[in-house]
C-alpha cells in the first residue's frame, strides 16, 4: 500500500517558519503564524494518530509544531517588551527620537 502525504504538512512547516521570521513585526503577524499552524498540527496529528502507517511527511508537521511554539513564545515575549516600553517612555517618545533619548536617560539616571 502506498503511503499518503499528510494533509498540510508542507503548510504547517511553513506557517512555523514564518512565524519565528515575523515575530519582531510588532508581534502580531507571528503569533497569528503560529497559532494557525499550532492548530493545524493538532489536527493533522489527530489524525495521523489514527491510521499512522497509511501517512508520510509527519516529521514536517512535529517540526512545523515546534516552531509553530518556539514563534508564538518569541511573539509574546516582544509583545510584552513593547508594552512594557511604551507605559515607561510612553507612545509619544516611540514616534520622536529626541525625546526617546531624553527619556532614556531620565530612566537610566533614576534606576
Amino acid at each position: 500500500m502506498e503511503q499518503q502525504k499528510l494533509r498540510n504538512s508542507t503548510l504547517i512547516l511553513v506557517l512555523g517558519i514564518v512565524s519565528i521570521v515575523t515575530c519582531c513585526c510588532y508581534g502580531i503577524i507571528g503569533l497569528i503564524a503560529g497559532i494557525v499552524a499550532l492548530v493545524l498540527a493538532n489536527n493533522t496529528t489527530a489524525i495521523y494518530a489514527q491510521n499512522p502507517e497509511i501517512y508520510s511527511d509527519y516529521q514536517n508537521v512535529k517540526i512545523g509544531k515546534i516552531l509553530a511554539i518556539i514563534g508564538i513564545v518569541l511573539s509574546v515575549i516582544y509583545i510584552v517588551f513593547l508594552i512594557w516600553i511604551i507605559t515607561v517612555f510612553g507612545l509619544e517618545a516611540m514616534q520622536d527620537q529626541d525625546l526617546m533619548q531624553e527619556r532614556l536617560r531620565d530612566y537610566l539616571e533614576n534606576n
